[in-house]
């Protein structure tokens, strides 16, 4: 399979998948009654690798979110980040920290979809952000948590 199909399948499923964690964190739900109802009422399965990211940002959220903690600036939190961005950089953290997908293109995957869904600066706040945690990553690959430093 050449590298755009897939790529594009990828894109469809970070969409899918943005589009399930951005209902179950506004909603309150849980996300298997999200994607119960985004299966419902897409009329169509979920992508594997949707399923996957959704799951993985489910139970890793407290190890993804220390990613992110550190990178954020003082007195902000991953909480008072937009939920579009908040959902985009969860993704891309589980993607650069649990999953095959290079740094750059787990960034450059949220940025996109930042700049399609999100505020005019979320694409930029991202960015800065993410890089940040591309710093950390490489050097940790564990569960632990990273300090501020």
């Amino acid at each position: 399979m050449s590298e755009a199909p897939k790529r594009s399948r990828m894109r469809k499923a970070r969409k899918y998948a943005l589009d399930i964690l951005y209902s179950a964190d506004l909603i309150g739900c849980s996300v298997s009654e999200a994607m119960d109802t985004y299966e419902t009422m897409s009329d169509h399965e979920i992508p594997a690798y949707t399923r996957e990211l959704v799951e993985g940002v489910y139970a890793h959220e407290f190890l993804i979110d220390g990613y992110l903690a550190p990178c954020l600036a003082e007195n902000w939190s991953v909480e008072r980040m937009p939920v579009i961005d908040r959902c985009l950089a969860r993704i891309a953290v589980l993607e650069m920290v649990y999953g095959e997908v290079a740094p750059a293109i787990a960034i450059s995957e949220a940025v996109s979809l930042a700049k399609e869904l999100s505020t005019e600066s979320s694409h930029s706040f991202l960015s800065g952000v993410l890089s940040q945690v591309a710093t950390i990553v490489p050097r940790t690959q564990t569960d632990e948590v990273p300090e501020k430093g």
